[in-house]
């Protein structure tokens, strides 16, 4: 396993390792998962949509994993780039995009310029960080957004104070975990930093899914409160 971020919270370091112990297995199992659910696509094209209406500026996949939803953005013409915790994941994305940027970095301490982008895709992500670190990371949002920037997150739904640990996944030994929330406690955090509501849907879960899947569309339209 890759070593630790030095300074990072423990879970940071816990998912990094996770992550990178499953990365090939993973990939493989989720390749192109958004050409199988057609609702899902369509929420993340009509994000597309907004962004390219909204300028040039890029968009950060954070949490990008291997990298099939980054070329995703980039097919429907927005400039994209993927950031994920893991190395390995990172190693991954570029091999089966080389065409794009993937680097490794943290939503909870993005390197990135303030201002710079046109949008932030977050999908399935934000489940495996802390109640008291999701102001942080919503907070890095709003900072490297473009005024009138777009965030779209996905996460599976649950209840206040639902979570879930693995200890084993693909047949590796881990420590990872999942955190659910409901949409109305995610809206709250993310208009608490500066981000408006735009839509929020709420799908029942698919044959092999065991929760809703929450999708959150915000605007950068103010200064955090």
């Amino acid at each position: 396993m890759s070593s630790e971020i030095p300074g990072a919270p423990g879970f940071l370091n816990d998912t990094r390792a996770a992550y990178d112990a499953i990365a090939r297995p993973y990939s493989e199992q989720l390749a192109d998962w958004l050409s199988g659910r057609p609702l899902d696509l369509a929420l993340v094209t009509a994000f597309a949509e907004l962004v390219r209406q909204g300028g040039t500026a890029p968009v950060a996949d954070v949490g990008s994993g291997p990298g099939n939803v980054t070329a995703r953005l980039d097919a429907l013409g927005v400039p994209a780039f993927g950031v994920d915790v893991s190395p390995r994941m990172v190693a991954l994305a570029r091999e089966a995009h080389p065409h794009l940027r993937f680097h490794v970095g943290s939503m909870t301490s993005l390197d990135l310029p303030d201002e710079t982008l046109g949008g932030v895709l977050a999908l399935y992500s934000i489940i495996h960080v802390p109640d008291d670190h999701l102001p942080a990371a919503f907070a890095e949002f709003h900072r490297v957004l473009v005024p009138g920037g777009h965030v779209l997150l996905g996460f599976q739904s649950g209840d206040e104070e639902d979570r879930l640990h693995l200890s084993e996944r693909f047949g590796q030994e881990i420590s990872l975990d999942y955190y659910w929330r409901t949409p109305d406690r995610v809206v709250e955090l993310l208009v608490k930093a500066g981000l408006r509501l735009h839509a929020r849907v709420l799908r029942e879960p698919d044959d092999d899914e065991t929760r809703p899947r929450a999708y959150l569309l915000a605007q950068k339209v103010s200064r955090p409160r």
